[in-house]
C-alpha cells in the first residue's frame, strides 16, 4: 500500500520515498514493537503526502492503525503562519500521545530517520531541524527511557549545528 501510493515520488536525497516509511518501520521492529505500530510506521506519511485518506486506512487496516496514523500526521497548513501550524501539529501529536505513547515513539522513529538523511536540505533547512531534535524530541526520547534513541537523535543534530566540534569528538573517540 504505501509503495502504491507514494508511486513515483523522491525524496530530496533523490531516493524513492518509500525507502523512508521502511526504515521508520525497521526501527520499530529493532525496539520489538507489535504489528499495529510496524504497519503504522509504514503508513505515517500516505495521508499528509498522498491523496489516501484517514478512511481508507481504516478499511484496510482497522481503527487502531488509522488512529495511530492520524495521531501521527502533521496538519495541513491553515490560516496560521508557519510557527503556528507547527505548534498546532506539536500539540495533536502530543494529544494523541496520551491516549496512545506508540504515537510519539514513531514520531521519534521518523525524526531519528530525517536526521539520518539531512544532508539533502538546503543548511537553513538543516539547522531548523537540528535544532528542533535538540530542543524537542532528543528531550522527549530520554522521557521515554529511550536513551538510545536520545542519544542518536542528539548526536545527528550536534553533528549538523556543530560541525567542528563534532568532527573533533570524533577524531578523538577514533584515535
Amino acid at each position: 500500500y504505501t509503495v502504491q501510493k507514494h508511486g513515483a515520488q523522491k525524496r530530496a536525497s533523490g531516493d524513492p520515498y518509500f525507502s523512508h516509511p521502511i526504515e521508520v518501520a525497521g526501527l520499530m521492529t529493532e525496539l520489538k514493537l507489535d504489528q499495529q505500530t510496524i504497519v503504522t510506521a509504514l503508513l505515517h506519511d500516505t495521508v499528509e503526502d498522498t491523496v489516501a485518506t484517514l478512511e481508507e486506512i481504516e478499511d484496510l487496516f482497522g481503527i487502531e492503525v488509522a488512529r495511530l496514523v492520524d495521531g501521527v500526521t502533521k496538519l495541513k497548513s491553515s490560516s496560521h503562519n508557519k510557527q503556528q501550524n507547527k505548534a498546532a501539529t506539536f500539540h495533536k501529536i502530543l494529544t494523541a500521545t496520551l491516549a496512545d505513547p506508540r504515537v510519539l515513539i514513531i514520531k521519534l522513529a521518523d525524526r531519528l530517520h530525517n536526521m539520518s538523511t539531512l544532508s539533502s536540505l538546503p543548511a537553513d533547512k538543516r539547522i531548523v531541524i537540528a535544532n528542533e531534535t535538540m530542543d524537542i524530541y532528543a528531550p522527549l526520547a530520554g522521557r521515554l527511557g529511550m536513551a538510545d534513541m536520545r542519544w542518536r537523535l542528539e548526536d545527528l543534530a550536534f553533528r549538523e549545528l556543530n560541525p567542528e566540534q563534532y568532527k573533533g569528538i570524533a577524531d578523538l573517540l577514533t584515535e
